[in-house]
């Protein structure tokens, strides 16, 4: 496959063509206008994407995958649907979310049929790899939705383990990503080692991504980032960073952060602004990015030990994980 600086926006765009031409349902409208609009909201389409590209490492024909890819696509979406209904979301990429626009009870409806339609995508499978291409998947999903359950646990506690907080975003986050590389390998008939390290370089990356979302999150330059900085301190989001905070804080600090985390009337600005001064203070910026760095590098430890045929796509996979990996929004 001859790799250039064109390929990756060409296989998105190959990606893209199928997802929008795909037939989910016609009748009755409103329970598939629903799905034609989460799907037709973009994204980046990361996830099919590492499944293709995991796949060119092994062989160059990823037009034969493009299906059992946007299988991928349309369970994160699912996903989505759910989880804005659950996160009372009025907003999903700028434009109002399924249940805002239509109502909760045929989000749930629509998303039902989103899973179905993604099972319908995974028949594409070669017959010889299909069960433990289901295996993998049905594992995966049930892992995305227990990170889900954990995460709406943790609103409920007062203290959250910095192991069970890695632990809840690798089911939740981490493991899809995982899978869409791991999943890509074995359609592409890499070894069971390779479809393996693609899985761990998967989670570790996945786990890095969501640890700098929570550093984005206070320390982002507010005009790269594009939303709200500082919306996961006004919300107390139990974040690694609230968490280490929690953890570290002395006296004083320990004090003036319980305070803000109890006030339930404030300003908002004095609330980011103060609450990142005892981050400052206790030095969270830099555990964090030491943390993210950790999985980064373990992740990229699993790659390099890969034995690919292809080594243009090799690159490719690979560049585009580090742009992920150094973005600013």
């Amino acid at each position: 496959m001859s790799q250039n600086k064109n390929d990756v926006s060409k296989i998105l765009q190959d990606l893209e063509n199928h997802i929008q031409g795909y037939s989910y349902g016609t009748s009755p409208q409103e329970l598939y206008e629903p799905i034609s609009y989460i799907m037709s909201l973009g994204g980046k389409r990361i996830r099919p994407l590492l499944t293709l590209l995991s796949y060119a490492l092994y062989k160059e024909d990823y037009q034969e995958i493009l299906t059992p890819a946007m299988a991928v696509e349309v369970f994160h979406n699912f996903t989505l649907m759910h989880d804005d209904i659950m996160d009372d979301a009025p907003l999903r990429r700028g434009k109002a979310t399924v249940h805002e626009k239509w109502n909760a009870n045929t989000a749930i409806l629509s998303g039902d049929v989103m899973l179905v339609r993604a099972y319908d995508m995974l028949l594409d499978v070669d017959p010889n790899l299909l069960p433990i291409c289901l295996k993998l998947f049905n594992q995966t999903a049930a892992e995305v939705c227990e990170g889900q359950q954990h995460d709406m646990n943790f609103e409920r506690m007062e203290t959250v383990t910095e192991e069970a907080y890695i632990d809840m975003i690798r089911q939740k986050t981490a493991v899809l990503l995982g899978f869409a590389l791991e999943f890509g390998a074995i359609l592409a008939g890499a070894s069971a080692d390779d479809a393996r390290k693609l899985y761990d370089f998967g989670v570790n990356i996945g786990i890095g991504f969501q640890l700098k979302d929570d550093l984005l999150d206070v320390y982002a330059d507010k005009e790269k980032f594009g939303k709200q900085v500082g919306g996961d301190i006004i919300s107390n989001k139990k974040t690694f960073l609230l968490l280490k905070a929690k953890e570290l804080a002395n006296g004083k600090q320990k004090e003036d952060l319980d305070k803000w985390i109890a006030a339930t009337e404030f300003d908002k600005e004095e609330k980011v602004r103060e609450v990142t001064a005892i981050y400052d203070q206790i030095g969270i910026k830099s555990l964090s990015e030491s943390k993210m760095q950790e999985y980064f590098d373990r992740g990229f430890a699993q790659y390099t030990a890969l034995s690919v045929p292809q080594q243009d796509a090799y690159q490719t996979l690979l560049k585009l994980t580090q742009d992920l990996v150094n973005r600013e929004k």
